[in-house]
């Protein structure tokens, strides 16, 4: 199978070739006449198997090919994304797409100045890549219009409908016409998403290449246990060791990441870090400089695990494990991508077991094990399985005091020396599900 042989132009076909597409992947072929045909989608696939250009691609086909052209301040087809880091990403791969197109193309976030944005959308954009709140505050602004528009796309889409953009795209869906094709493409879809993508979707295509919530077979992944305290110091040792020359780290807080960057940067480490807090064009320097290998370490919050394409990375670094199970496949999706292999190593103290139990339950695997000689945990990591328990070992009875009294007291409660504590509950993180209310749909002809 060609991209021609999928129904592609001519135009399209020659970026293609510059940019060295040979052959379709599983999801772009089809994904691809799906959406030249007009058809709702809902589409998931592995992380690194090319899904920007399995909607991209058919998406500027049918911009230069149907519909008026774009009026002053509207957009006609809406990318939304859900960092200011991957509307970069997106729409660098569109514009390479769209280079023998007559079509222009814009992407806008937040962190910089929004006054070049609005004077950029005056003259109108066939193509828009866009963050919730800034496309939000463009249009309350009365600089987008959406009168004009006929394909949404969500990349990323598990993400965009999670609790922290509900309230923005239930106010998205309020300004957008109830006629429009409607593209969801992500790695993962949990269960109260897929439910949520029916309110959404017009009789939808669902495209599944490859097992849910699976992470890609190209990355060897393993755990080393450690106390909690000494996860800077085993990193530093786990480096040197192996002679690390570049790697892109997670750490689950802001203030975790500026924390590990200024100990290594201490040590001498090229090291730089990015998360919410940074202004845009900080964080795009040391992403930028990190793809060009200028810096060795890259520590980041989950703001760089969705969609970021950085080219032949050898290792992720899980230093604290995420609280949304999934976030750790489009984490470690970060290396092995489009066929070359990778590694991943996560750093697990005792407080993360269930964490880490949510995750093998998730990817239907139980990861393996190894201690580092020397930083082996004096709290031990519980054992976990697939199936999402976590064996606790018997304790040992304690022996009897010999003086003194049989007990002790707890809080003004008598606990019996032998008396084993409860388990700490597990916890899972609420997601709240917005109820969009669309209306009545039109079907297409």
């Amino acid at each position: 199978m060609t991209f021609a042989t999928l129904g592609l132009i001519d135009p399209l076909l020659r970026s293609l070739e510059k940019l060295g597409y040979q052959t379709p992947t599983p999801v772009q072929a089809q994904a691809i006449p799906a959406v030249l045909a007009g058809r709702d989608l809902m589409a998931a696939a592995q992380t690194g198997t090319g899904k920007t250009a399995g909607f991209a691609l058919p998406l500027l086909q049918l911009l230069a090919m149907e519909g008026p052209k774009v009026s002053a301040n509207s957009v006609r087809a809406l990318i939304l994304v859900p960092t200011r880091e991957l509307a970069e990403q997106v729409h660098e791969a569109v514009r390479q797409y769209a280079e023998n197109l007559p079509l222009r193309t814009y992407a806008v976030y937040g962190g910089v100045s929004i006054n070049p944005q609005m004077m950029k959308l005056r003259s109108g954009v066939d193509l828009l890549v866009a963050t919730p709140g800034r496309l939000l505050d463009l249009f309350r602004q009365n600089a987008l219009k959406f009168n004009q528009l006929q394909t949404l796309v969500l990349d990323e889409a598990d993400r965009m409908l999670d609790l922290g953009f509900s309230e923005e795209l239930a106010n998205i869906y309020k300004a957008l016409p109830k006629k429009r094709q409607t593209l969801l493409f992500s790695a993962t879809f949990s269960d109260d998403i897929r439910l949520l993508a029916g309110q959404m979707l017009n009789d939808p295509l669902s495209i599944e290449v490859s097992p849910r919530n699976v992470a890609a077979n190209t990355v060897k992944q393993w755990v080393v246990t450690v106390d909690k305290k000494r996860k800077p110091e085993l990193f530093v040792h786990l480096m040197r060791k192996g002679k690390w020359k570049q790697v892109l780290v997670f750490a689950k807080t802001r203030n975790g990441v500026d924390a590990l960057v200024e100990k290594l940067q201490g040590l001498g480490i090229n090291a730089d870090g990015i998360h919410g807090d940074k202004p845009q064009a900080t964080r795009q320097s040391a992403l930028d400089r990190f793809k060009l290998s200028e810096v060795q370490i890259l520590v980041a919050t989950d703001v760089a695990a969705r969609g970021l394409d950085i080219e032949d990375l050898p290792l992720v670094v899980n230093f604290d494990l995420p609280i949304v199970a999934e976030d750790y496949i489009h984490r470690i999706g970060r290396t092995g991508r489009a066929g070359s292999t990778g590694e991943a190593i996560s750093l697990v103290c005792a407080d993360e077991v269930n964490l880490l139990s949510a995750i093998e339950m998730l990817t239907r695997q139980t990861l393996k094990r190894q201690n580092e000689p020397d930083f082996e945990p004096e709290h031990r990591v519980p054992d976990t399985d697939a199936s999402g328990q976590v064996i606790k070992k018997p304790k040992k009875p304690k022996k009897p005091k010999a003086s003194g009294g049989g007990g002790k007291r707890n809080l003004g409660k008598w606990v019996d020396s032998g008396e084993a504590s409860p388990p700490e509950p597990s916890v899972k993180p609420v997601r709240k599900v917005p109820v969009f209310n669309t209306g009545p749909r039109k079907r297409k002809p």
